[in-house]
């Protein structure tokens, strides 16, 4: 395909959206009217999201390359052979791969052949090179990269924008489908039209299929390093995992009343022990010089790939001492993905999240505010305090378990 160019964005949330659409009718009036209307909800916005892209540069392959004859021309018209040497370039990426096909609104008028594999999550191109020279190598892959990535950033604002109004969109689609059948039900039952089947159907919602996550492994392209680390999509499951579970648990006060940490760390512990495979998930884990309160572990050989701090809030001083813990006492060089977990009990929860994002940046280690995943959930880089070139992933999210 022609990359960002065979579908205009102006036609794409219209087309997606019917699609949903489609989706919620297909199941029927009774399933519809029955269902768990919160929980199918929410199971069509896992399932339709749509995930902004991202090419991942270091993870770029080049094929050995196919050394062919080519006949060409030199600038006087004049036919000779060529030595030809062909080239597949080829990433991983994240996120939504239809979108390579979306012309995004603005459009930056450039794009290239692409071949997008979405089931191994990768993406490609082609090129020719007429002689064995790195420096032409390197000058027309950058030319090619360009040509069919100039318009990621613009389709990714496209994609934010629709995200933006994204749930409550799905949302009022599936209670407009309920709505006319509540409608059509009353019609019925006023002229007498029996519409109730003596019936004890209960309807769930799908269980959304676990994606699958990739395993640890080891590094390509660094000769000397064998320890296993986590991959890029794995933490950004992670995250969400204990993020979502931490705003579902807001909800359910029987699940945080009378609870200190180690109780609430007991409740994010149990989902990751049962989600990875080839991990091991573990509490109050000695690592360096203390006892981190979730670390999980590569199960062949106890490497660490994540590690969570969690923490009630006291205030910023406190917050920030959290911090300096985490990098002073826990931290090894090799870890590189971690998260804070804050448990706020203060009524006014803004008020503390504010606090967050002001006074993150002051901390001694901080090197930058990377993306926020949510409204209480916020990612930045920070630096090793006896490495300042190591960077550190490090994701601040808090949740309200309010003591009323």
């Amino acid at each position: 395909m022609k990359s960002f160019s065979e579908v205009s964005w102006l036609d794409f949330p219209k087309t997606y959206y019917q699609t949903i659409k489609e989706k919620i009718s297909s199941q029927g009036k009774e399933y519809i009217l029955k269902v768990d209307e919160n929980e199918y909800i929410n199971y069509l916005i896992e399932h339709f999201r749509i995930e902004p892209l991202k090419v991942l540069m270091d993870t770029r392959q080049v094929s050995e390359p196919i050394s062919s004859k080519e006949r060409r021309q030199d600038m006087f018209g004049r036919d000779y052979i060529s030595d030809c040497y062909s080239f597949i370039v080829t990433y991983i990426f994240e996120g939504h791969g239809g979108l390579f096909k979306v012309q995004p609104n603005p459009y930056t008028w450039s794009y290239y052949d692409i071949n997008v594999n979405n089931q191994n999550k990768t993406v490609s191109y082609s090129f020719k090179i007429y002689k064995q020279d790195a420096n032409e190598f390197n000058q027309i892959n950058s030319e090619c990269y360009s040509r069919a990535f100039a318009n990621l950033k613009n389709i990714n604002t496209n994609v934010a924008e629709f995200n933006s109004t994204f749930e409550q969109t799905v949302r009022s689609l599936f209670i407009n489908e309920k709505e006319h059948y509540k409608k059509e039900n009353e019609f019925f039952a006023a002229i007498n039209v029996k519409v109730d089947k003596s019936t004890e159907s209960i309807f769930s919602a799908p269980t959304i299929q676990k994606k699958i996550i990739t395993q640890p492994r080891l590094e390509k392209n660094k000769e000397f390093n064998s320890v296993p680390s986590m991959s890029q999509e794995m933490y950004n499951d992670v995250l969400k995992v204990v993020y979502d579970s931490g705003k579902s648990m807001e909800k359910k006060p029987a699940l945080y009343k009378g609870k200190d940490e180690e109780g609430l760390r007991d409740q994010f512990l149990f989902i990751m022990e049962t989600r990875y495979s080839g991990t091991t998930a573990t509490g109050e884990t000695f690592n360096s010089e203390g006892k981190a309160d979730i670390i999980l572990k590569y199960a062949e050989d106890g490497t660490n790939l994540f590690i969570a701090e969690c923490k009630f809030w006291h205030g910023t001083s406190e917050y920030l001492k959290a911090i300096s813990q985490l990098f002073d006492r826990y931290l090894t060089w090799r870890d590189s993905k971690v998260a804070i977990i804050v448990f706020v009990q203060n009524r006014d929860f803004t008020n503390v999240l504010n606090s967050i994002k002001k006074e993150t940046p002051n901390h001694e280690y901080f090197i930058k505010h990377t993306s926020d995943r949510g409204e209480s959930s916020f990612g930045y880089e920070f630096h090793l305090k006896q490495d300042s070139d190591k960077i550190v992933q490090v994701e601040v999210m808090a949740f309200h378990f309010d003591k009323k």
